[in-house]
C-alpha cells in the first residue's frame, strides 16, 4: 500500500524516474514547450519549478546545484541566462500545462507543458491590451458608484411635483 506516499512513481524505479525527469528537464528548458503525458508534465513541473527558481540568481553554488539534477551544459546556460532573466520578477509559476486530446494509441490523456513567458501568443495579448484588472480596481469602480447616487435621488424629485399637480387637479 501506498499511505501517505506522496511522490508519482511514473511506473518506474527511483533511478529510471530521475533519469526520466531530467530528460524532460533538459527538453523543456531546451524548447520551451514540449508534449507528454499528464502523468509525466504534473511531475516535471513539481521537478522543474525549483530548479528555475534557482536560475533567477545565477551563482556558482545554484549553477552546480542544477547541474547535479540536469547534466547538461547547455541546457544550464540556457536556464541561467534566456530563462534565468525573464523570470527574474516572477515569484513563481513558471510552467503551464495544457490538456491535450488522448492519444491515438493507447488513449492516455497528453498534455503540453511550457514555460509562460515564452508563449508569445499570451504574451501579445497581455501587450496589447490594458493593465491586467485586480479586485482592487473593480473595487474602485463600486466606490464611485455612490457619486452616481445623488443624480439617481433628483430624477424621483422631479417626478414628485408632477405627480403634487396631479393630485391638485382631483381636489
Amino acid at each position: 500500500m501506498r499511505h501517505g506516499d506522496k511522490i508519482k512513481n511514473l511506473g518506474r524505479t527511483a533511478s529510471h524516474r530521475a533519469a526520466l525527469l531530467s530528460n524532460l528537464a533538459c527538453q523543456l528548458i531546451e524548447h520551451k514547450r514540449i508534449v507528454t503525458t499528464l502523468a509525466k508534465a504534473k511531475s516535471l513541473r513539481v521537478y522543474a519549478e525549483p530548479l528555475i527558481t534557482r536560475a533567477k540568481a545565477d551563482s556558482m553554488h545554484n549553477r552546480r546545484v542544477v547541474f547535479s539534477y540536469l547534466q547538461d551544459k547547455e541546457a544550464i546556460k540556457e536556464l541561467f541566462g534566456v530563462i534565468g532573466d525573464k523570470v527574474a520578477n516572477r515569484p513563481g509559476g513558471y510552467l503551464r500545462i495544457i490538456k491535450l486530446p488522448k492519444r491515438m494509441g493507447d488513449a492516455a490523456d497528453m498534455a503540453m507543458i511550457e514555460l509562460v513567458d515564452f508563449n508569445e501568443i499570451y504574451g501579445k495579448e497581455a501587450k496589447d491590451g490594458a493593465a491586467k484588472k485586480t479586485r482592487r480596481s473593480r473595487n474602485t469602480a463600486k466606490a464611485a458608484a455612490p457619486t452616481a447616487a445623488p443624480a439617481v435621488e433628483e430624477t424621483p424629485a422631479t417626478e414628485a411635483p408632477a405627480q403634487d399637480a396631479a393630485t391638485e387637479e382631483n381636489a
